[in-house]
């Protein structure tokens, strides 16, 4: 797999994941903003807060987490589990990353793509909406689901790919 395919990946996990990250200055501002809301409708006399700024605080948590797991996978960012990890040599670290990418990684990502896909599709069939009354559309958060498999599964690639690449020369390039 090329080099350039490989930083493509990278580049645009990179953009998505600190795009996804202004989702948090963006979940804390509508936050505050509907609290403020609901502490002042006593005083206007009628309802301020919102339900569809409750789900969109919600929407944005899921892009966050959703968007930003490839970037954390690029950054070697995530939790490992594997408490020998960080015991092994090189070849050690990239044999575990090839087997735990190739065996682990990718098939759960397709297997989220396939479940997710259908339910996306579904619902922006139906044009899905929240059954709280003022609530947002559920087609577009669905949509995310399918992507960030697909982010996901592309940065697995491209670490499993680098990491071959240093079982095979030899080298952390």
């Amino acid at each position: 797999m090329p080099v350039k395919f490989i930083n493509g990946i990278d580049r645009l996990n990179g953009l998505v994941g600190r795009a996804a990250a202004w989702s948090v200055l963006l979940m804390a501002l509508i936050g505050a903003g509907n609290a403020i809301a609901s502490y002042l409708e006593p005083l206007a006399g009628r309802r301020l807060a919102s339900v569809a700024l409750d789900e969109l605080q919600w929407y944005l948590f899921s892009i966050l987490f959703l968007l930003a797991a490839p970037w954390a996978l690029r950054e070697n960012a995530h939790v490992r589990v594997d408490v020998m990890y960080g015991r092994l040599g090189v070849r050690g670290k990239a044999w575990t990353d090839v087997l735990g990418g190739a065996l682990l990684l990718l098939p759960f990502c397709v297997y989220g793509v396939i479940v997710s896909y259908p339910a996306a599709s579904e619902s922006l069939r139906i044009g899905e909406v929240s059954p709280d009354p003022g609530g947002l559309s559920r087609w577009p958060i669905k949509a995310v689901l399918p992507v960030a498999f697909t982010l996901l599964a592309l940065q697995g690639v491209a670490n499993t790919v680098r990491a071959a690449h240093v079982l095979r020369r030899g080298d952390a390039s």
